[in-house]
């Protein structure tokens, strides 16, 4: 897996991740740079649930459980009202990176 990074552009965090949309778990990487966030999927997503989430188009984000004692979850809410979830390890410090972006 390659993340072709733009001009100036460094990873400043990255982690093994799940994307959660419709009751489905995608595996991929969460990637945050200075300039913006990836999701890059894995296993034969590579592609198709790839993102690429600019930190000005984030309105909020939310920690959540995805699980009954899971506290492992982001929630990405954009300023056009979609929805991300990822199952992130060390979740707090990947939204405390996010949330000093915006």
């Amino acid at each position: 897996m390659q993340i072709d990074l733009k001009p100036n552009e460094m990873v400043v965090k990255a982690g093994n991740s799940d994307r959660l949309e419709n009751g489905s778990k995608i595996d991929g990487k969460f990637i945050v740079t200075n300039q913006r966030i990836y999701f890059k999927g894995l296993n034969g997503n590579a592609g198709k649930y790839d993102l690429e989430i600019m930190p000005s188009d984030i309105r909020e984000v939310h920690f959540v459980n995805t699980g009954f004692l899971s506290p492992n979850g982001l929630n990405l809410i954009l300023k056009g009202g979609q929805e991300f979830r990822f199952r992130v390890k060390q979740r707090n410090s990947f939204g405390e990176l996010i949330n000093s972006m915006y």
